[in-house]
């Protein structure tokens, strides 16, 4: 999804802020964050909830958002007394005080004619798109995986026109390509018909153009 907010374009599929075309670089924390608030918008959040959004396995202090949301606010120009996009519920938590707008992926996105990159879990068909799809049990990731052992933001497949490979993003059972037995540490190629698990939750990735009459999930 690509969201146009004032002078900022974000691209959650490639995990990218632009302002005025020019990418702006966030930590990844602050992405997440920025990305959570606008995704729920206009509902405000308590600081709970974001802490377990962006910190699923860690317990962590309230000075870790309060970091965030003041990295965040320095990215977008904002101002905490008078926001145009971070808006402080005083006592409860944050919530994203503009506009947004969706636009339609390039498309230069989309996968190339002839691949069709999916993942399959039990009698589920998940399409990929180009570029990041993040899988887990979050409501807002590419591949929705709820399941035990499964985390919030569990692993990344990333799509490059034929080249698909997966990481871990620090979960915490680990992600295991093949018949491996040891979880992966660094981006592993994902070839056609590549068997990987999160924890212990069997998955398959295929790229191989569909055929037949299969019905496929889409993301809402």
């Amino acid at each position: 999804m690509r969201l146009r907010f004032g002078e900022f374009l974000l691209d959650t599929e490639s995990r990218q802020l632009f302002k005025e075309g020019a990418e702006v670089h966030l930590q990844p924390k602050t992405f997440e964050l920025l990305e959570l608030l606008v995704r729920t918008r206009p509902k405000a959040l308590n600081k709970r909830h974001i802490r377990g959004q962006l910190w699923p396995d860690t317990v962590v202090g309230e000075a870790s958002l309060t970091v965030a949301v003041a990295e965040l606010r320095a990215a977008l120009g904002d101002d905490a007394k008078e926001p145009r996009f971070v808006r402080t519920v005083y006592g409860f938590g944050y919530a994203f005080a503009g506009e947004a707008e969706g636009e339609p992926l390039k498309a230069e996105l989309a996968p190339r004619a002839g691949v069709a990159p999916r993942v399959f879990w039990e009698k589920r068909i998940i399409p990929l798109v180009e570029g990041e799809n993040v899988l887990g049990r979050d409501e807002g990731v590419t591949v929705r995986i709820d399941a035990p052992g499964v985390s919030r933001r569990h692993a990344c497949i990333r799509v490059e026109g034929e080249r698909a490979t997966i990481e871990d993003l620090g979960s915490k059972n680990g992600t295991f390509v093949g018949e491996g037995e040891s979880a992966i540490i660094d981006p592993t190629p994902l070839p056609d018909d590549a068997r990987f698990r999160l924890g212990r939750v069997l998955l398959v990735f295929r790229s191989s153009p569909e055929s037949g009459s299969t019905r496929t999930e889409h993301r809402g």
